[in-house]
């Protein structure tokens, strides 16, 4: 481990404004994904192809959170900036910290909890704004955006209101107060000027805000203007809807982050489905601008162009993560690009300019047979160029191999038996339908660009099992007025049989790990991918409480008053609106179907229930549209023992890729970060850490010194909780 320099005075240091951690020359990562492009790619050399094996470990730094009894660990997602040798990042529990870059010593925190409203969720990185002796962090924490002073940790009380922005803002309508319904931010935006241009994280049920692109003042924090993901009347796209439909349909909102072109001041995104997840007959159209790449003015919001990725998504096929901008060879021409990577697992590339598609996209006819009320779009869109990075449908010849894996061949067999399958784009069904894509394909870590054009990209490719269900029938079956609140709120995401699946827990035996008061609180406040339920009456959320606990027959811990103790309810569809008091009756809007089984198929082993690859990663040269290699991305060792070939595995998190021709990536569920040879695909080095490290890696330079940081926090897909960000040098 290198020899940390010693530190005489922390307090001088701060005193100083952070100059005694000036570290002369070095390069910086100043943005999330490296740079405004977010190409997530260094031109730092010292660490290449022929040292890399020499890596070790030069500081950890311990982010982990006190949390109370009981109380779950978080993830951390956060991939950290650096700027003038200071580290910026968050802890699982969303406090903002300042390192010193080269030794990983903290020289402040601050603490957003007591300050927080809404649900404490993830955060994906930072962004950083200076003026002269004016320096500050933006980051979002519940649903308020603050500005924290760079220098001391302490809120700028000039922005907003005392330092903080509420998220609401911008989003708010004439027909109720929008104050307890969610809202925050997981990726972060990007500032042009003065600008802070920004996306959010919403409901994707009945009750989600619009998930409209707002800019703020970066030094006031007032609105500068908004653009309308869900059109009103006068806006593009409004005909692409029902009439009316912004007033009650949500989300269609830019919850993975976007990039910018300083040069042109034009800012791209993706945006993702509109709500409700999975059912459409409430929203006919394609539904502008949900499921979108956009490029818009940085200074106005104005629309300069959009293609639609997925028309009328029943799918919650969002746009998962930033899009890069590229430079490539097109036609013999120098082209500025811009590339996007979806969860099916294709690529997009598009002119930054005008839009125009850089390769062919085709226009498809698809299955047009959905649930009653439905409205399936009869074509899709088929990029022609480059090829999926990952399968795009399930057939029999993707089930498990019956001699290596004959139990999980047997499991496969049976489900693929009674679910539809086979084909993209399929409706959601009663009778259940196979998927894979819905998570990924590619996700929120996004992908790297080098500057020949070539692209990086990692892939899950993971089964998912969608059974839809009749919410009416489901409400007159209900036993108690607790299940039809929890069939009516929750089990969209944890299934009306409460066994969860994917991200989303299994809730059959919730007793064993929190309490009533641990659930009133996550109720109340959300937590993870969880948004909170304020705009139920609490009494009503006593009564979810009860079910989930199977303790209906009495009041749960802390007495909360209930009017369905003293007179419950017999009529399960007055449970539908649980709104606040001040909503209309027709919000939340409720959709007649809701996914009520299902989530990622694993088979009984808790491998994905498909022949591998089940994780790859793919170099495509985006000059040509061409695959330059495609390798497998994380092990299985009980399976490599067994001689079983590198399956890959999920993953999560995005790549890194530097001018020394690697590229690091973790994210694995072998819980390894690597470097590959960006030339051959090959692993060149591997570590061992001591958890999961579920986000992407950065690198920057000291003092001559160049490191790789990454957030090793564990949790995800039930993996031991770690908490550290470690720091690797040579030695």
């Amino acid at each position: 481990m290198r020899t940390l320099p010693k530190i005489v005075s922390w307090s001088l240091v701060l005193l100083a404004g952070c100059k005694g951690v000036h570290h002369g020359t070095g390069e910086d990562w100043r943005a999330y994904g490296g740079n405004d492009a977010g190409n997530r790619y260094s031109t730092l050399t010292q660490i290449d192809t022929g040292n890399v094996a020499t890596l070790k470990v030069a500081w950890m730094y311990n982010a982990s959170d006190s949390l109370p009894a009981g109380q779950r660990p978080r993830e951390i997602e956060c991939q950290p900036i650096v700027v003038h040798g200071i580290l910026y990042g968050t802890t699982p529990t969303l406090k903002l910290f300042a390192l010193d870059a080269a030794t990983g010593k903290q020289l402040w925190k601050f603490d957003p909890s007591a300050k927080a409203q809404g649900y404490n969720s993830m955060s994906r990185g930072l962004n950083y704004w200076e003026d002269g002796d004016d320096k500050r962090i933006l980051y979002s924490a519940g649903a308020n955006l603050y500005a924290i002073d760079a220098t001391t940790g302490k809120p700028v009380t000039s922005f907003g209101a005392g330092g903080k922005v509420d998220l609401h803002t911008g989003l708010e309508n004439d027909r109720f107060d929008i104050k307890d319904l969610a809202v925050t931010a997981t990726s972060p935006g990007v500032i042009y000027k003065d600008i802070f241009i920004t996306g959010s994280t919403v409901s994707e049920s009945g009750d989600a805000l619009p998930g409209h692109i707002r800019a703020f003042d970066v030094r006031t924090g007032k609105l500068r203007w908004t653009f309308h993901t869900i059109p009103q009347p006068g806006d593009t796209g409004y005909n692409t809807w029902p009439k009316d439909a912004y007033k009650k349909i949500g989300a269609a909102n830019c919850w993975a982050g976007l990039v910018l072109d300083n040069k042109r001041g034009v800012v791209y995104l993706g945006t993702g489905a509109p709500a409700v997840d999975f059912y459409g007959g409430d929203r006919e159209g394609m539904n502008l601008f949900a499921d979108c790449e956009i490029a818009l003015d940085a200074v106005t919001g104005q629309l300069k162009w959009y293609h639609q990725l997925v028309h009328h998504d029943l799918w919650d096929n969002d746009i998962p993560c930033p899009p890069n901008l590229v430079t490539v060879l097109h036609n013999g021409k120098k082209t500025d690009a811009v590339a996007q990577s979806t969860k099916d697992g294709n690529v997009y590339v598009f002119d930054r300019d005008n839009g125009t598609p850089l390769f062919p996209i085709e226009e498809r006819s698809v299955a047009t047979t959905g649930l009653p009320g439905e409205h399936p779009w009869p074509t899709q869109p088929y990029p022609v160029k480059p090829l999926p990075f990952a399968r795009q449908i399930i057939t029999d010849a993707d089930l498990p191999d019956s001699t290596l894996f004959p139990d999980a061949y047997r499991f496969a067999k049976a489900q693929y038996s009674e679910l539809q399958h086979g084909a993209k784009f399929m409706p959601p069904s009663l009778q259940g339908t196979l998927y894979i894509g819905i998570s990924g394909g590619a996700e929120w870590g996004g992908s790297a660009a080098d500057p020949g054009g070539v692209l990086y990209q990692n892939a899950s490719e993971m089964p998912w099992k969608v059974k839809m269900v009749d919410l009416a029938t489901s409400l007159r079956e209900a036993t108690s007025h607790g299940q039809s609140l929890y069939i009516t709120n929750c089990s969209s995401c944890h299934g009306v049989d409460r066994k969860g699946g994917g991200a989303f827990p299994n809730l059959v035996n919730i007793g064993d790990k929190l309490s009533a008061d641990d659930i009133r609180g996550i109720l109340a406040s959300g937590r993870g991918r969880m948004p909170p339920f304020q705009s139920i009456p609490e009494w009503d959320r006593a009564n979810i409480i009860r079910f989930l606990l199977n303790k209906e027959g009495a009041a749960p811990k802390g007495g909360i008053a209930s009017r369905e103790t003293a007179a419950p309810r017999d009529e399960h569809s007055e449970t539908i609106a649980t709104s606040a008091k001040s909503a209309p009756a027709d919000f939340p809007y409720t959709p007649p179907y809701i996914r009520g089984r299902g989530g990622k198929l694993r088979d009984s082993s808790g491998y994905p229930a498909i022949r591998p690859p089940w994780g790859t990663l793919n170099a495509i040269d985006l000059n040509t549209g061409d695959y330059l290699w495609r390798v497998p991305l994380g092990e299985y060792p009980e399976l490599t023992k067994r001689g079983v070939p590198p399956t890959g595995t999920d993953n999560a998190g995005g790549p890194l890729v530097t001018a020394g021709g690697l590229l690091f990536i973790s994210g694995t569920e072998d819980e390894k970060i690597r470097a590959f040879n960006t030339h051959t695909g090959k692993v060149v080095w591997e570590y061992q850490l001591p958890a999961g490290a579920f986000a992407t890696p950065i690198t920057y330079s000291v003092d001559g010194v160049q490191y790789v940081v990454i957030a090793a926090g564990g949790v995800r897909n039930n993996h031991k909780p770690g908490g550290n960000y470690i720091a690797f040098s040579l030695p």
